[in-house]
């Protein structure tokens, strides 16, 4: 890790990090993340924003021209077609920041990776 770079101890610090209007979009996506999966905890890990449930579920980060959205079910056929649109990794989708946050498709998934965080660690919400 680059030295010079800050170090964040919170999701509200890394988000102030950004000027206003990238701003917006990352308090938009943790909307998006905490109403789709309200049991989450919040993090940083790996000096990025971070959903914990039973282990790392989802983290974002804002670059230069997009917001990295991790980690993405690129393989699951389900969302396929919609990750299409979406330049990233085989495990990652770049939100452009010149573009609305698709919130219908970030929330499907984030349900997609608790629904996943629980089966493969034998969890149950509500306990």
């Amino acid at each position: 890790m680059d030295d010079n770079k800050p170090g964040f101890n919170s999701i509200d610090e890394y988000i102030d990090a950004f000027p206003v209007e990238v701003r917006s979009k990352l308090d938009e996506l943790r909307a998006i993340i905490k109403a789709a999966a309200p049991e989450a905890q919040e993090k940083i890990s790996y000096q990025m924003p971070t959903f914990t449930l039973n282990g790392n579920l989802i983290h974002f980060a804002a670059y230069k021209k997009h917001i990295g959205f991790y980690p993405v079910p690129r393989s699951v056929e389900e969302f396929k077609d919609e990750l299409m649109m979406y330049k990233g990794t085989k495990s990652s989708m770049h939100l452009p920041l010149d573009r609305p946050l698709p919130a219908e498709l970030i929330s499907r998934i984030v349900k997609f990776r608790v629904a996943d965080r629980l089966k493969n660690t034998g969890s149950k919400l509500g306990r």
